[in-house]
């Protein structure tokens, strides 16, 4: 089964003289979503990949001359891997500067290359996508919610992956898939920079950040634990967030000396690639992790919704130190929206320093029983949601 994703249509997105460019982890199908689209537009295009030498000399040279006689006859260049092409980004603006009319899509796996070398040189010349693993909204459009909510189960062990979530695969082979893509493509850009000296003191540290999904951490603690510097353990979780391994989520403050701030909590891009990396792929009702898989899963099915709807909003959690908390906080509109995540039916209070400092804030606990629309799949019928309206006049807005 092939399941459509949110940018199909990848054609609205580009624009004559700008650079499109799509991020994402390796493996989530931005190059088979750029030749379903190649294989039916109109355009004249051309298509070539990062690791072609010629691609790379024509690109990297940096001269005008060169980069029109590549371009010639095209209305479209599109270039896959294009973190690998040396002074990328200066060929691209040299490229959307020089010719009339031309489009450009740049795809890339590793943000921290491609991030440096595109950012400054295509200011105001490009829009950024980002695609993830399959998302739940996208996976409901073409089973129906139906069957989303009876794979549930699998997904937060299995995940998202293209491949995972699309193919009829077995039990064992969606493991050892899992296992593949962590080992020889999800880490792969990581291990081939200069500044990685220990693979094995990183993994340990993936490994670690894997066993307190959900929970604070503190880079020092982290780095007594494997016996790594502090540095080194900070360089390393920024270099797997550039790589789409992990998500960090900071907390939120407005200077209340009781309020946890300068810890972080770290999630995984995918449930399926976190067990993967503590090689635990039981059973959901055979394991004492559901809480923190649940977790994880709401808070990036969330962050998907985000990026491929219009919601524009600031994600942070919120934790006191007496351990009052709640999970995702979302600043939108002026407004913070709190939410708590919950596996089983147990009910939950609201904390009292939330509602007590925060009351203009809605606090909203999410179940599987009520959880698709808060992951971006909507209601059959109109339903109400147990919530705390806030208070001092402000509306309660629906999700």
């Amino acid at each position: 089964m092939k399941i459509k994703r949110h940018y199909e249509k990848l054609e609205q997105f580009l624009e004559p003289n700008k650079v499109l460019v799509m991020y994402g982890p390796r493996r989530v199908g931005k190059t088979t979503l750029l030749r379903d689209f190649l294989a039916e537009t109109k355009l004249r295009y051309r298509f070539d990949i990062g690791d072609d030498l010629s691609v790379r000399a024509a690109l990297g040279a940096q001269e005008q001359k060169i980069i029109k006689e590549y371009a010639e006859g095209k209305e479209l260049i599109v270039i896959d891997e294009a973190q690998k092409i040396p002074n990328i980004g200066a060929g691209l603006k040299i490229m959307v500067d020089t010719i009339p009319g031309i489009r450009v899509i740049a795809t890339g796996s590793s943000s921290f290359e491609l991030l440096g070398q595109i950012g400054e040189p295509l200011t105001g010349r490009k829009r950024t996508l980002t695609l993830f693993p399959i998302a739940q909204m996208e996976l409901a459009a073409q089973v129906g919610r139906y069957d989303v909510k009876q794979s549930l189960s699998d997904t937060l062990v299995f995940g998202g992956y293209p491949e995972i979530a699309s193919g009829d695969l077995s039990r064992a082979q969606k493991e050892e898939a899992l296992k593949e893509i962590v080992n020889s493509y999800l880490l792969k850009d990581i291990f081939e920079l200069d500044r990685v000296r220990s693979p094995k003191g990183l993994m340990d540290l993936l490994r670690l950040v894997a066993y307190q999904v959900g929970s604070e951490v503190a880079l020092s603690e982290l780095g007594t634990q494997i016996a790594m510097d502090t540095k080194t353990v900070a360089r390393y979780l920024d270099l797997m967030e550039k790589a789409f391994v992990l998500f960090n989520l900071r907390g939120y403050s407005r200077n209340m000396r009781s309020e946890v701030t300068k810890k972080s909590k770290y999630y995984f891009y995918d449930n399926g690639v976190r067990n993967a990396v503590v090689a635990n792929f039981n059973p959901i009702e055979n394991r004492n992790d559901v809480g923190a898989l649940w977790e994880n899963f709401l808070v990036m099915e969330r962050e998907k919704v985000r990026a491929y709807t219009p919601i524009h909003a600031n994600p942070y959690f919120w934790r006191t130190w007496d351990r009052q908390e709640v999970d995702l906080v979302e600043e939108r509109e002026g407004k913070l929206f709190g939410y708590e995540f919950k596996w089983g039916n147990t009910k939950v209070k609201e904390p009292r320093d939330w509602c007590g400092t925060y009351a203009e804030a809605s606090y909203e606990v999410i179940t599987t029983e009520n959880y698709l629309p808060f992951v971006g799949v909507p209601d059959l019928t109109p339903h109400t949601i147990k919530t705390r309206r806030p208070r001092v006049g402000v509306t309660k807005v629906r999700h």
